[in-house]
């Protein structure tokens, strides 16, 4: 265990203080921002209403709850359960921190941000990917992205956003699997 934390610090560290620039510093804390996807929401949303008519309530129900379930699992559950502190408020390293944005009061364990970003990603891979190829690298560079964002910015490692992303996963691929085999049954 002591390991995994202490490689956990060294990738934070690379990634938080070492691979940094100008650009990343303007670019990564805008993409982190829940309120900057909101475009994309409102076009998911009319999208599927107009290409699924009679299916689109369902279809955004479950994508709606496919985003609750990953955010309860991580803010409510996880979180709370490990304890960890984020980099930026952990007193043996907080001062060596690069801050971006306010480092909240939060946990850290795990990234709420990349379990949900990674549970709608998915959920729209395995819901589009027959018909477009193209979603899965889309869809991974964008939660991804995101993700990283997070360790950038200095208020989570990157142990937390494994874990995040591997939950939002399963959620995202989870509640897919749901609409398609038992409320679509396609």
């Amino acid at each position: 265990m002591e390991q995994l934390l202490e490689f956990d610090y060294r990738v934070f560290f690379l990634i938080n203080r070492d691979w940094t620039n100008g650009l990343f510093d303007f670019v990564l804390p805008i993409i982190r921002n829940k309120y900057f996807w909101s475009p994309l929401y409102v076009f998911l949303i009319a999208f599927f209403i107009t290409n699924y008519q009679k299916n689109s309530a369902k279809i955004i129900s479950l994508l709606l709850l496919t985003f609750f379930v990953s955010n309860i699992l991580s803010s409510e559950i996880i979180k709370p359960f490990f304890e960890r502190l984020r980099p930026c408020n952990e007193p043996l390293i907080r001062d060596q921190v690069r801050s971006l944005i306010a480092c909240g009061s939060g946990y850290s364990f795990t990234s709420s941000h990349a379990a949900n970003h990674f549970s709608i990603a998915c959920f729209l891979i395995f819901f589009f990917y027959d018909r477009y190829k193209w979603i899965l690298p889309v869809g991974v560079l964008w939660a991804g992205s995101i993700s990283y964002a997070q360790v950038y910015v200095g208020v989570h490692y990157p142990v937390d956003i494994a874990c995040g992303a591997v939950l939002g996963a399963t959620v995202g691929l989870s509640m897919c699997w749901i609409l398609k085999n038992k409320v679509l049954h396609v």
